[in-house]
């Protein structure tokens, strides 16, 4: 089964002031250690989305092996850069884990999860990682859904497509707080330090 990973990492971060995904945590930059779980759950290619400060990004990313797709609409919101992403993958890829380039726990084994509960031949096209009943990212979205996603507009995600077919939806479990974390803005930031 062939699972890529579509890591958006385009946005403006206007909310934290500066760019969030260049914030080092444990001294990794945060899309970084994004990455790395991504790539540490075997998923294959890896593509990562840019747009605001891209060469940062890519240089952010070293040495690591991902591909990049530039949204140079990426200011006009998210749905441009899952559009991106997905149009990047090669058509023999069966699904995609979009993932957020800002949540610094998600770990590979998580990931591997969400992958393990794919069954698209038992109509299981759409994973989504829960914790305490709450959905939360990274999200694995089937082949058979990368039209929809072409179909979005805006400063939107996949959420209203994935409400939009819960008939084909299977909630994972998690037991801590990985998949829900998101450092959005500069209190998010520091309450999460406080955390740690």
């Amino acid at each position: 089964m062939r699972i890529a990973a579509v890591i958006l990492a385009a946005g403006l971060a206007a909310r934290m002031g500066r760019n969030k995904l260049l914030i080092e945590i444990d001294g990794t930059p945060l899309v970084r250690r994004v990455a790395d779980a991504a790539l540490g759950a075997e998923l294959a290619p890896v593509v990562v989305v840019t747009g605001h400060e891209a060469n940062l990004i890519q240089k952010a990313l070293g040495d690591r092996p991902v591909a990049f797709a530039h949204n140079p609409d990426y200011a006009d919101g998210m749905a441009g850069s899952l559009k991106t992403g997905i149009t990047a993958l090669p058509p023999e890829i069966e699904g995609a884990l979009v993932c957020l380039g800002d949540m610094p726990d998600v770990t590979s084994a998580q990931i591997v999860r969400i992958k393990a509960a794919f069954d698209q031949a038992s109509g299981v096209a759409i994973c989504v990682p829960t914790r305490l009943g709450k959905r939360g990212n990274p999200v694995l979205l089937g082949r058979q859904f990368f039209p929809d996603v072409l179909r979005l507009s805006g400063d939107v995600g996949a959420r209203g497509l994935i409400a939009e077919n819960a008939e084909y939806v299977r909630e994972v479990p998690m037991e801590d707080d990985a998949v829900l974390t998101d450092l959005d803005t500069a209190e998010a930031l520091e309450d999460y330090g406080k955390r740690r």
